[in-house]
């Protein structure tokens, strides 16, 4: 599992199929494929023993593949349960032997999950049951093992889905933006984050393209830290604290889009943000954005209380009653910037 190792260090959370799985590995003199687009349960030709060597979920599978709480469940392919496919998923199942999971991302793009193990077998729900397992041993040549404590394989499922979310959230907010900092532009795929506009344990934090923003790690960071913000009107505007810094020249690069216009994606019915945007130092929280939102949602100032901000259609506009307008104009009258 090296070679997967090289790609997922190349390209990051998720991997693309064209140039990225596609090259294979090698096997005995002969390039040997990761995976069948084409179907769900692959064993390689080249390979001696009968069990699988993937499985893979594809970003729009006809199956009903869910995560459980002690690993994901994975459905049989359609058909007799002895046909190749599933006497080879279940093979895996009876031999122990590790296998990749693929999770489709995005179309054409891969979340891989290795090593797994198939843990359960169920004939007759036609499914199995894949638990995320470790490499342990030297560096150079681990060891693929199961993990056997209940709580550790618990953690290691959880680990698992909240890297899948990112992956998925990722595939979805980086492309709309052109695959590049939405601040800066910097178009280093690996150094590329999705950062939620409205945090995914808040009331509204969707992983959705309009709740998010494409940022490089260093804003991403500096924006989960409330010491950079964009305004509803796509200003990037940096805190008072870093602007009145003097650290060298990286703080004054960070400074310098300070006022800054936003990158935006270029779909402009994707580029629905302004109801999650946080304010940051200086921005007049009865500003008006330009985009019409459906429902008043709170906004984060850079002390982390709670603000509102957003601009709401008439009354005969989404059915919106005047009380509702009144309580979008509101400020919260904690923070120094209301």
């Amino acid at each position: 599992m090296g070679h997967l190792s090289v790609l997922v260090a190349s390209f990051g959370e998720d991997v693309p199929y064209a140039n990225g799985l596609d090259r294979g590995f090698p096997f005995r003199g002969r390039r040997v494929p990761y995976l069948s687009r084409q179907k769900g349960i692959y064993r390689a030709a080249a390979q001696r023993g009968p069990a699988a060597l993937a499985i893979q979920t594809s970003a729009k599978s006809p199956y009903d593949d869910e995560i459980l709480a002690d690993g994901f469940a994975y459905a049989y392919r359609a058909g007799s349960i002895d046909q190749p496919d599933n006497r080879a998923l279940r093979a895996a199942y009876e031999l122990q032997v590790p296998l990749v999971y693929f999770i489709g991302t995005r179309p054409g793009w891969y979340k891989p999950v290795f090593p797994c193990f198939v843990r359960a077998d169920d004939p007759v729900a036609r499914r199995v049951t894949v638990t995320p397992g470790r490499l342990r041993g030297p560096i150079d040549e681990p060891e693929p093992v199961p993990l056997e404590d209940s709580i550790e394989r618990r953690c290691g499922v959880h680990e698992t889905r909240v890297r899948l979310h990112q992956a998925r959230f990722r595939g979805r907010v980086v492309p709309a933006y052109g695959s590049q900092c939405a601040i800066c532009t910097l178009k280093e795929l690996r150094l590329l984050d999705a950062a939620h506009i409205v945090g995914d344990i808040e009331l509204g934090g969707e992983p959705t393209v309009r709740n998010g923003l494409s940022l490089c790690s260093i804003h991403h960071r500096a924006f989960d830290q409330n010491l950079v913000g964009v305004s509803p009107d796509y200003l990037v505007h940096v805190s008072r604290r870093l602007l009145e810094d003097e650290d060298g020249p990286m703080l004054e690069l960070l400074k310098g889009f300070d006022k800054a216009q936003l990158h935006m994606p270029k779909r402009r019915r994707i580029a629905q943000i302004a109801s999650g945007l946080r304010c940051a130092s200086g921005v007049s929280l009865n500003s008006q954005p330009r985009l019409l939102i459906e429902a008043h949602r709170p906004t984060r100032g850079l002390n982390g209380t709670m603000s509102r901000t957003v601009r709401v259609p008439g009354s005969q506009e989404r059915g919106i009653d005047a009380s509702r307008r009144k309580l979008a104009q509101a400020r919260c009258g904690r923070c120094s910037y209301c």
